[in-house]
């Protein structure tokens, strides 16, 4: 509802089109793990991200484990696997971290099976607003550009494209305002090379971070939209940090 809001007030504050998305949680990261013995045949496994997300799944096992196995375990996934991002999980540090776990590398499988759904049980969410705003502008307001550029708004396959490019170029040109500007062809979306796209990251915090993007003819008003931006930031993080405080 809080991102909806966001790309709703920003398409009113600028006339403009714009996109808010959540959370990538490919970068989020692994919290804690534990395993907890229920009987024999079982284990108890549970994942703790740094969002606070959790999953959790019952292990079968073929035989007992006693506890001094259950806690050499514990200590070798917390050990190898905290502080990782989900795509910073690979095949490499699997591996290792299986041999390393010899007969009870089957365990090791199935936990870390577990980690990889919060990535395959997420899908990038954009939210957008203020589409029709493009329309207001006569030089994107022709037929072909109106409608390729209302498309991809209602599609959301670029924009997604847009929001991995904007996170990535965030990490990559970081000049501490968490804000770029593509201008023309300079887009990372073809579809929008007759359109400025300016786009901020938010940052909720051990590398969970979103993006809000602006969409405007090259002549927009860039310091309002920077100014608008900033603020929106802002309050985003500022809601996070709140609701952390009250929990």
């Amino acid at each position: 509802k809080i991102l909806k809001q966001a790309a709703k007030m920003l398409a009113t504050n600028t006339n403009y089109a714009t996109l808010v998305s959540a959370p990538d949680v490919n970068h989020n990261k692994v919290k804690f793990i534990q395993l907890s013995q229920v009987d024999d045949q079982h284990l108890l496994a549970v994942i703790v991200m740094n969002n606070n997300m959790v999953r959790n799944k019952m292990l079968d096992l073929y035989e007992p484990l006693d506890n001094e196995t259950i806690l050499k375990l514990n200590i070798l996934l917390n050990t190898s696997l905290n502080g990782l991002a989900m795509n910073e999980i690979n095949l490499g540090n699997i591996a290792s971290i299986k041999e390393r776990a010899g007969i009870h590398s089957g365990i090791v499988s199935d936990v870390i099976a577990l980690a990889q759904t919060f990535a395959e049980s997420e899908d990038l969410k954009i939210y957008t607003s203020g589409a029709t705003n493009i329309l207001k502008y006569p030089e994107l307001s022709d037929s072909n550009n109106a409608a390729t550029l209302l498309s991809a708004f209602e599609e959301k396959e670029e924009l997604a494209s847009l929001v991995t490019e904007s996170l990535s170029d965030s990490e990559k040109k970081d000049n501490g305002t968490g804000i770029q500007v593509y201008i023309g062809n300079e887009s990372p979306i073809q579809t929008m090379k007759d359109c400025s796209v300016v786009t901020a990251t938010y940052d909720l915090g051990e590398g969970v971070k979103g993006t809000i993007g602006i969409v405007g003819p090259k002549r927009m008003d860039y310091e309002k939209v920077m100014d608008n931006l900033k603020t929106l930031k802002s309050q985003l993080d500022g809601i996070y940090k709140k609701s952390e405080d009250e929990t």
